[in-house]
């Protein structure tokens, strides 16, 4: 069966929530709608205290190239805009709202009927997902209107849908495209007029056996459309890993996707493209899995962004008293919140409650140079290497040895018998690394 050829793990599934139907948060008394939920510059706000608003208005307009349009989830009052502070302690940029029923902007289809013919050029389909405030669900965040706009010199053949989800815990979009097949599959008909391409694939792990004969019932009478089961493993999901076991093409270092003739797409990226070309509807709120094993009712939750992480938790039974750790998105590349009391944004995917035992870290020895590390990097990168050039803030060397090229996935400290914190100066070197080459560029 089909995978990448390089490194990789086998981490135990632990996806608690598996078959668990999507279920709606409640709309809360007040949100706080962040203007930076995307790469690049935050959306300017284009509203006013005091303004009345309807679901799915537009709030913040995309400032520059690398940026996205910011929508209200609620019906209400303007009370403030001002910053809010996020999970890891920062101030952002954010618009409050206070919530007064629920009513829609016109146009926004709301009947939840599939709707599967369309009529728009390729341009009028990018459009519209620029009009939407789409952005990769899968955790960058990255607008997808650009990475439908392949720089000239890049000729696309392909598009690769990503329905892996490979991070352990996670099952919210193995659940979407078993509630919500028939959409995506318009959906990726959709991205393929929008990219001119003859040809997708949908890249999904093994461990999905439902979704898969699901999918493949479906898209029979789409010949150019091919679901492709792949091996289980991590990190399948990265994109290089993925092109590679979709197409047996190879990304280059400091390359993109669109250099071997492929765009990857998020699953559930997909589904919120339907959403805005089919039904007018932006993007306003996610899909998260909310889970752990001491977790009273995990599950899979559709939330309005601006909606607190606290309320949504509330609905898989609250947080146990021995939690030690909270981790927005999975355990190998999700980060420890600070608090849960912070808005659901497009960036929200999994909010897991690890149990104080295991959310506990052994106490880190000295390396062995067993070399684990280096076998199960899924890039082909030397991580205890970088991991002490970093340390040791020898920010050149840690250039040659492409520490940007790290994806960040947590493999070397999964296999790490010395329980080094491997990832930590990787993550702080690669940041600084990148800082300095941005600082260059711009002289």
């Amino acid at each position: 069966m089909k995978t990448f050829k390089i490194g990789g793990i086998h981490p135990q599934d632990n996806k608690l929530s598996k078959s668990v139907r999507i279920e709606n948060i409640p709309i809360p008394e007040q949100v706080i709608i962040p203007l930076d939920q995307h790469i690049g510059a935050p959306s300017t706000p284009i509203v006013a205290v005091g303004d009345k608003v309807k679901v799915g208005q537009l709030i913040g307009k995309a400032s520059g190239f690398m940026s996205a349009n910011t929508h209200s989830s609620v019906s209400g009052t303007i009370s403030k805009i001002d910053t809010y502070i996020d999970s890891f302690g920062y101030k952002k940029p954010a618009v409050y709202i206070n919530v007064e029923g629920d009513e829609w902007l016109e146009g926004i289809d709301t009947s939840n009927q599939l709707v599967p013919n369309y009529a728009l050029s390729s341009k009028e389909i990018i459009q519209k997902i620029t009009d939407a405030g789409i952005v990769g669900l899968g955790g960058a965040c990255f607008p997808t209107h650009i990475k439908l706009c392949p720089p000239p010199n890049c000729k696309i053949d392909t598009l690769i849908i990503n329905a892996v989800e490979c991070e352990p815990y996670l099952t919210h979009n193995h659940q979407l495209m078993i509630e919500k097949g028939e959409e995506i599959i318009v959906g990726i008909s959709i991205l393929m007029k929008a990219l001119e391409v003859d040809k997708a694939i949908i890249g999904i792990e093994n461990n999905k056996a439902d979704a898969i004969e699901y999918l493949e019932k479906i898209t029979r009478l789409h010949e150019n459309i091919e679901v492709l089961p792949l091996k289980t493993k991590y990190p399948q999901g990265g994109e290089k890993q993925l092109i590679q076991a979709c197409t047996n093409r190879e990304v280059k270092s400091g390359a993109i996707p669109a250099s071997v003739g492929v765009v990857v797409q998020n699953v559930a990226t997909v589904f919120a493209v339907y959403e805005a070309v089919q039904l007018n509807k932006p993007l306003i709120d996610v899909f998260v899995t909310i889970t752990g094993p001491e977790l009273l009712h995990p599950g899979n939750f559709k939330i309005r962004i601006g909606t607190s992480l606290s309320d949504a938790l509330k609905m898989a039974g609250g947080t146990p008293e021995n939690t030690g750790k909270i981790i927005g998105g999975g355990p190998m590349m999700g980060r420890a919140f600070l608090t849960t009391d912070i808005p659901a944004t497009k960036r929200s995917s999994g909010l897991l409650l690890l149990p104080e035992k295991q959310a506990k870290r052994l106490e880190p020895s000295t390396c062995i140079r067993c070399g684990k590390c280096v076998y199960a990097c899924p890039m082909g990168l030397e991580p205890f290497l970088l991991g002490r050039l970093s340390e040791l803030k020898i920010w050149d060397k840690l250039e040659e040895s492409h520490v940007t090229d790290c994806i960040e996935c947590g493999s070397c400290m999964f296999t790490c018998p010395s329980h080094r914190p491997i990832l930590d100066y990787v993550r702080m070197g690669k940041s600084e690394v990148m800082s300095i080459i941005k600082s260059r560029v711009t002289k």
